[in-house]
């Protein structure tokens, strides 16, 4: 255990002594030493693991009692601290969250199951989030969205009802409808805070077809990470930040988009053992339409280790006027499109995997998907910042992964460098984010022994600006020249 942290330690002691006259060196430090993390997140090709849960194999039960007799609890309890070191005399934040959830799914009776979960979050300390950064009026963006970013002085119990759902079992499918977690390309857990993003509506696994699984599903409610509420989808985008509009003024869509709902299909085909297809397409009644192609190869170096390489395009419209007839208030604009592709290179073996990535969003326009629903699925992702309301953009990310015979230890490290528009250019700029380079060190540790069902995280973030911020911090706060620091304690059973 103590080898685990040792780097850490080193990289803690170093920022203490310089990082308020030279944080430059801090960011060398990291890029020779490091970089890359996943975060508390999951690939999004795989399905939810917020509950760590196994697949229900019992046969039929023979009455409802006996569905819910044999039925099955899973917990799950989570300790998130995390702070904000931002350049010079710019606010910095802090904040320390605590919550426990449990979920109960009966066996299944003539082929159906019931579930049901909950979660309840604590505010254990935190800085006032309610006050300002004086020099940019500015409020803070990350610690927030441990709590309810909708109530940001709430410190007592925030609860939410996460699943509520019914589902149906038919030999490997399944269909279930109610409140539910997803993982898709553009719709995700985004499990970067306490909890995930949860959504209301019929989803089916159909998975007949031998080595091919398909997705289909009909989404007409959301309840965003950080918020305790859930929301038609129309309302549920703009509870985030929204940025400005393509003309510079300020983006005015919350609570101003008319949508019947998403309609989603998704196909993952395993051709072959070396090559694999993932085709996802996004409507969203009224608002703008998005899809996504991606392939992944890899090639066999021996028995253990093999060189892999992907290529991944994704085209966006908008569907009528992008939510609003109103282009003040409307989400994406009328005739609005974007493209982005990418790709990536790399190598592993049992306890490597290397790669260098890749992705270009072309200057047509600004790539958008509500972050409300969830993060990127570019090759080129770094937690804790994003490309989405960007276009014209050049992304190159190194990453680098160890884990130990055991798996019970895994090491994250990587760097990228982020090619954005000018920050005046709001047609393709909606944030105003300078180009960056971002480097992160994620560390994971699962116990066992008397420890069992434990696993800790330490995520660290470095953000160095390189491009023009015109001298106004308001283009730094919360963005560049940051460090952000999450130390995560999670107990499952």
């Amino acid at each position: 255990m103590l080898h685990t942290f040792i780097p850490v330690g080193f990289i803690f002691a170093f920022y203490k002594k310089h990082v308020m006259n030279t944080k430059q060196y801090l960011f060398i430090l990291v890029l020779v030493v490091s970089s890359f993390a996943t975060a508390q997140h999951q690939e999004i090709n795989e399905g939810p693991k917020v509950w760590k849960e196994k697949s229900n194999k019992l046969v039929d039960t023979t009455t409802f009692l006996g569905a819910f007799k044999k039925g099955h609890f899973k917990g799950h309890f989570r300790n998130f601290f995390m702070k904000t070191i931002n350049e010079g005399s710019l606010t910095d934040y802090y904040a320390n969250g605590l919550g426990g959830g449990l979920k109960f799914e009966t066996a299944k009776f003539k082929n159906f199951q019931f579930g049901v979960s909950g979660y309840y979050i604590y505010n254990m300390g935190s800085s006032d989030f309610t006050i300002k950064d004086p020099i940019t009026n500015l409020s803070n963006r990350y610690e927030v969205a441990l709590f309810d970013i909708q109530n940001i002085s709430t410190t007592k119990n925030m609860s939410r009802l996460e699943e509520f759902y019914l589902k149906y079992n038919y030999k490997k499918s399944v269909i279930t409808l109610g409140k539910q977690l997803i993982n898709t390309a553009f719709i995700n857990l985004q499990d970067g805070r306490m909890r995930p993003t949860e959504v209301d509506g019929i989803w089916v696994d159909f998975n007949e077809i031998k080595k091919t699984t398909i997705n289909v599903g009909y989404i007409y409610g959301i309840s965003p990470r950080s918020t305790l509420q859930h929301f038609k989808v129309g309302q549920s985008v703009g509870i985030y930040p929204m940025g400005t509009n393509p003309d510079g003024s300020k983006s005015d869509y919350a609570g101003n988009l008319q949508s019947n709902g998403v309609f989603i299909a998704g196909v993952q085909r395993e051709m072959n053992s070396h090559f694999k297809l993932l085709l996802w397409n996004q409507y969203v009644e009224n608002m703008f339409n998005s899809a996504l192609v991606q392939t992944d190869f890899n090639y066999a170096i021996n028995k253990g280790s093999k060189l892999f390489f992907g290529f991944q395009a994704i085209l966006q419209h908008a569907v009528n006027d992008g939510g609003n007839e109103n282009q003040a208030k409307t989400y994406f604009s009328k005739n609005g499109a974007s493209q982005t592709f990418g790709g990536n290179f790399g190598y592993k073996d049992k306890s490597i995997e290397i790669s260098i990535n890749y992705n270009r969003i072309t200057a047509s326009g600004r790539y958008l998907m509500p972050r409300e629903w969830g993060r990127d699925p570019f090759y080129t992702f770094m937690a804790r910042e994003r490309n989405e309301g960007f276009g014209d953009v050049h992304a190159l990310v190194a990453k680098f992964m160890y884990k130990d015979a055991a798996k019970r230890l895994k090491v994250n490290f990587g760097v990228g460098y982020f090619d954005l528009p000018d920050v005046k250019n709001f047609e393709l700029n909606k944030y105003g984010m300078p180009s960056y380079l971002q480097s992160n060190i994620d560390i994971r540790h699962e116990f066992k022994g008397i420890l069992d069902g434990f696993d800790a995280q330490l995520l660290y973030v470095y953000k160095l600006n390189v491009g023009e911020t015109y001298g106004s911090s308001n283009y730094i706060f919360n963005k560049t020249n940051m460090s952000n620091i999450n130390f995560i304690l999670n107990f499952h059973f």
